[in-house]
């Protein structure tokens, strides 16, 4: 529904499915890894271990949470604007 992908690590807002957020992490990390690693030309661990999450009450307004998401470059001092940054979206925003 929304995400960034900052220069060290990224943040989401999913609705998990199928998948527990423990499944769906280590499929994104471990193919995030091995595209990022055949682009390089390097091999080994990419992302750190482990990860935090949050989990949002059914009926907890979503749009918060997208805007904290996407505004993460602004509060890091990487761009002026949000638009400005280029990888992010949300399905509302």
């Amino acid at each position: 529904m929304a995400w960034v992908i900052m220069p060290d690590h990224f943040h989401w807002l999913i609705q998990l499915e199928q998948q527990t957020l423990a499944q769906l992490m280590q499929a994104i990390k471990s193919r995030s890894t091995l595209t990022i690693n055949r682009a390089l030309n390097e091999s080994g661990a990419f992302w750190q271990t482990g990860y935090h999450d949050r989990a949002i009450r059914d009926g907890e307004d979503l749009l918060p949470f997208a805007r904290y998401i996407v505004a993460n470059p602004l509060r890091a001092g990487l761009v002026d604007k949000i638009g400005d940054y280029p990888l992010w979206d949300a399905c509302w925003l």
